[in-house]
């Protein structure tokens, strides 16, 4: 089930790539679904204006699915993994055995 969403999770997020270059934006971008042609007539199947409003949509719908799924993956996880401390991960290693026992400063220090 969670190698399914994040197969999903990554189509997603490249589909929503993918549709906001496709759009064209004030400042020109890739500007890909717009109508083209110099006469502003139908060059196409849909005007400008009918694939801008296409176009927003879809992302729109591929972003609530993208949300959807990265709350789902965190779900998924959050019940999988057992709740541990990360301070139990740490192993204790240059610990003094006896506190007398080497109580010189670790750098030498000038008299």
């Amino acid at each position: 089930m969670q190698t399914i969403l994040v197969i999903l999770h990554v189509l997603f997020a490249l589909s929503i790539v993918g549709l906001v270059l496709l759009q064209r934006s004030e400042g020109g971008g890739l500007g890909l679904g717009g109508g083209g042609g110099g006469a502003g007539g139908m060059s196409g199947l849909m005007s400008a204006r009918g694939t801008a409003s296409l176009l927003t949509r879809a992302t729109a719908v591929v972003a609530t699915l993208f949300f959807i799924s990265s709350l789902g993956l965190s779900m998924l996880v959050s019940n999988d993994v057992e709740r541990r401390s990360i301070v139990e991960d740490i192993s204790v290693q240059d610990v003094p055995a006896e506190a007398g026992e080497n109580n010189a400063p670790s750098v030498p220090v000038t008299e």
